[in-house]
């Protein structure tokens, strides 16, 4: 797939606010940061708002597409989920600006929806397939409530983000990520689960 310029300024503009955080940028910063003119920023974005909507959707397909091509190479479904664990702790590992989120949940909270319905539309009904066949394949334990762990999985993401619970002045996020999920995943799995994860669980 052809990269374009916006492509490019989409990726260096997420970057720049996950290193620096979103309100500590003004349009000005943003635009020297990206290397264009006022001209072109205005061409590509109606606003900063709409720069932080944009961002948003973008990395939305990029996971979508690491999602597939993960697919595409790991065939069962404990392997599936653990790999998308590590995705989420690599992601979260390169978000070092602490107001990251609060900005977006405070200051954008259009572009925090759109991530929240993906999280919904997407995200819980891939875990509710990957739970599934995880059973099936008597990887996973055979008495989980599908439905219910995929929603819990779901809102465990909500909660390490609340600034209430684990604020990022005292806890890493993606050491909080490692340290739910990790573990939660573990006692989902059978010993054969167990033994088929014993790879992820020990590089994680």
């Amino acid at each position: 797939m052809t990269r374009t310029l916006r492509d490019t300024l989409l990726d260096e503009a997420r970057d720049l606010f996950m290193r620096a955080g979103i309100e500590t940028q003004s349009p000005d910063q943003l635009v020297a940061a990206l290397d264009i003119s006022p001209a072109t920023f205005r061409e590509m974005f109606r606003d900063k708002a709409d720069l932080v909507m944009q961002v948003t959707l973008h990395d939305i397909e990029r996971q979508k597409q690491e999602h597939a091509e993960l697919f595409a190479r790991v065939p069962n479904p404990v392997g599936r989920l653990l790999s998308l664990l590590e995705m989420g702790i690599r992601d979260l590992q390169k978000v070092t600006a602490p107001t990251y989120f609060s900005d977006l949940i405070q200051f954008y909270p259009e572009a925090w929806e759109v991530g929240q319905q993906h999280l919904m539309n997407y995200s819980y009904p891939q875990l509710h397939g990957l739970l599934n066949d995880g059973v099936v394949q008597k990887l996973l334990r055979g008495d989980i409530n599908i439905g219910l762990v995929s929603k819990i999985i779901i809102e465990q993401l909500n909660m390490m983000l609340n600034e209430q619970i684990f604020p990022s002045s005292r806890y890493n996020i993606a050491e909080v990520f490692r340290s739910v999920y990790l573990y939660y995943f573990r006692g989902l799995c059978t010993d054969e689960g167990i033994q088929a994860a014993s790879g992820y669980f020990a590089r994680m």
